[in-house]
């Protein structure tokens, strides 16, 4: 992919134009990153209420219907949907099964798993299985 970047005081606000004959995976990673936000999302742990930032959260998973936050050492519990907290934690973000979603900066490990699944282990020691409908996003991602 050819990149091009113009710097003059004229170009206020910025903006970023994308030519391409198709949508790849690559050009959708780079629309991700560049539309991303990283509000806040607020989370509970302990009867107290926590603002945790998408750099902060290693892991989301929905477990028993809660949504949970994962961070390197603490987890947290979060009323938003899975979705809705990766619309706000930004880009770093890849969905790995319909229930969740890592942030790969914290990727540790892949291990090949049954029938050609992978099992993607975190650096906080957390781990899950990436099912067969992301996985080609995540070889992609990995150059496999």
């Amino acid at each position: 992919m050819q990149v091009k970047i113009e710097v003059s005081p004229e170009n206020k606000p910025p903006r970023a134009v994308i030519y391409t004959d198709q949508l790849t995976s690559e050009i959708q990673r780079a629309l991700d990153v560049l539309q991303a936000k990283d509000t806040p999302v607020l989370a509970e742990r302990n009867g107290r209420t926590f603002l945790l930032t998408g750099q902060e959260i290693c892991m989301v998973r929905v477990e028993d219907g809660e949504t949970k936050l994962y961070t390197q050492k603490e987890a947290f519990s979060t009323r938003k949907r899975l979705y809705e907290v990766l619309e706000q934690t930004g880009g770093s973000f890849m969905q790995i099964s319909k229930s969740c979603a890592v942030n790969l900066s914290f990727a540790e490990s892949v291990e090949a798993g049954f029938g050609g699944s992978l099992l993607l282990k975190m650096k906080n020691g957390l781990s899950d299985y990436v099912s067969r409908k992301y996985l080609p996003g995540l070889k992609n991602y990995l150059g496999l």
